[in-house]
């Protein structure tokens, strides 16, 4: 089927940037949206921001103006440019894509996780 691999995790201090990187690979007919997803500590994991096979995009309002979703289609990448990062921020964050892995076959499919810690 299909596997997400994120990278570019790590620890950061407020105000600061990191830039998340998602690969799917595996059998991959066609991805439609891609997304990145975020789990707090004691909190369910909420939506980030999501792009669609047509370049739209839409973004929690809590990181609006901050983060930025983008895609490569050639390379079945998505990434997350996260700027002025805050302490809020902190979360595992999971890639997520919506991906047809056979003919007629569309499944949901998320990455491992990447840990982002945004320190005051």
């Amino acid at each position: 089927q299909v596997q997400l691999v994120e990278s570019g995790g790590g620890l950061v201090q407020a105000g600061g940037s990191l830039r998340l990187s998602c690969a799917a690979s595996g059998t991959i007919f066609s991805i439609d949206r891609m997304a990145w997803y975020r789990q707090a500590s004691g909190k369910q994991r909420e939506l980030v921001a999501v792009i669609t096979s047509g370049g739209s995009t839409n973004y929690a309002d809590s990181v609006k103006g901050r983060f930025t979703i983008s895609r490569d289609y050639p390379k079945n990448m998505v990434y997350l440019q996260m700027n002025s990062l805050k302490t809020e921020d902190t979360a595992v964050y999971y890639c997520n894509c919506k991906a047809q892995w056979a003919l007629r076959m569309w499944s949901e499919f998320w990455g491992q996780g990447a840990q982002v810690t945004v320190s005051s």
